[in-house]
């Protein structure tokens, strides 16, 4: 086994970290504009007209930190997300070399698919409660921060504790659409695009180590985020609906199918803009928080 658990859990720990940092800002604008059927957004008088407008908004009211709300309970999770993720890739990545090696006639993408899955599958446990209280940090942004739902992790913790039958399963079906066969396809698509990258390039004076270990990664991972969230994102508003809803105390959430049709519904009966509000600016941060994962990923790979 040599190191790989430890690499990957030392990658996750610090590209997850840095994404998380980096990326938050847009990743609290982006929660909001999905939850903008929600009773709490709209009676906090916040527009989704657009992403410059609601930034503009929070930093106005709130204060330029509360685009990090939410950040505290990402950046304690991230890394065993990450590591549980690049445990997948990893795994599945040498089950295809040796299939590979063997000279079978196989298709090597295959276990860095179902790896993936695995890992998109295994994480959601972990980051479907954790993200309940993200989300909820995020839509409930107060000057004083102490709101219900909102204010510190703490506050947010002692509340969602407080309805532990709903402790593992607020959103969950919808995390697991989101990051099973989503994170499958993130990972065979970085594969496909590395290898075609280096392929081509093997013969070329281009192909150094800078590109090898810089461009290549970098390149893959934005290439990977887009295919990703191109399949996954539905279920990630549909999961951010489903888990900013203030009215779970009553038990009426929705499941994951009729959130769906009341998203197309608020959207004129339009299935693209209904399900895919926000996929813009969802592909502003995740493609940045991929090309620094699995940049991290592959130079902590190739160090230790």
């Amino acid at each position: 086994m040599n190191n790989e658990w430890w690499i990957d859990f030392v990658a996750g720990w610090v590209s997850g970290a840095a994404s998380v940092i980096a990326c938050q800002p847009l990743d609290t604008i982006l929660t909001r504009l999905q939850a903008a059927g929600n009773k709490q957004i709209q009676t906090q008088a916040f527009t989704t007209a657009g992403t410059t407008i609601t930034g503009r908004q929070l930093i106005s009211n709130y204060g330029i930190s509360s685009l990090w709300k939410g950040s505290s309970s990402m950046i304690g999770a991230v890394p065993f997300q990450n590591a549980l993720l690049m445990s997948g890739y990893g795994f599945g990545k040498r089950y295809a070399a040796a299939y590979d090696n063997s000279n079978e006639n196989t298709n090597t993408l295959l276990p860095v698919f179902i790896g993936g899955c695995v890992g998109g599958i295994l994480q959601s446990f972990l980051m479907s409660p954790i993200e309940w209280i993200k989300v909820n940090q995020q839509i409930s942004i107060t000057n004083n921060s102490t709101t219900t739902a909102g204010g510190t992790g703490t506050n947010v913790t002692k509340q969602f504790l407080q309805n532990k039958s709903n402790l593992w399963n607020r959103g969950l079906t919808a995390t697991l659409l989101r990051d099973g066969i989503p994170h499958g396809v993130w990972f065979v698509s970085y594969e496909y695009c590395k290898t075609i990258l280096i392929n081509n390039n093997s013969s070329s004076s281009s192909s150094s180590s800078f590109y090898k270990t810089v461009t290549v990664p970098i390149v893959s991972g934005a290439f990977a985020a887009t295919a990703a969230w191109t399949v996954g994102y539905p279920f990630d508003i549909i999961k951010t609906r489903i888990q900013a809803n203030d009215n779970y105390n009553n038990h009426t959430i929705k499941g994951v199918y009729e959130t769906g049709l009341i998203l197309i519904k608020e959207s004129n009966g339009n299935i693209i803009r209904g399900l895919y509000r926000g996929f813009t600016l969802k592909l502003i941060r995740a493609i940045p928080a991929s090309m620094i994962g699995f940049f991290t990923y592959e130079y902590v790979a190739s160090s230790i």
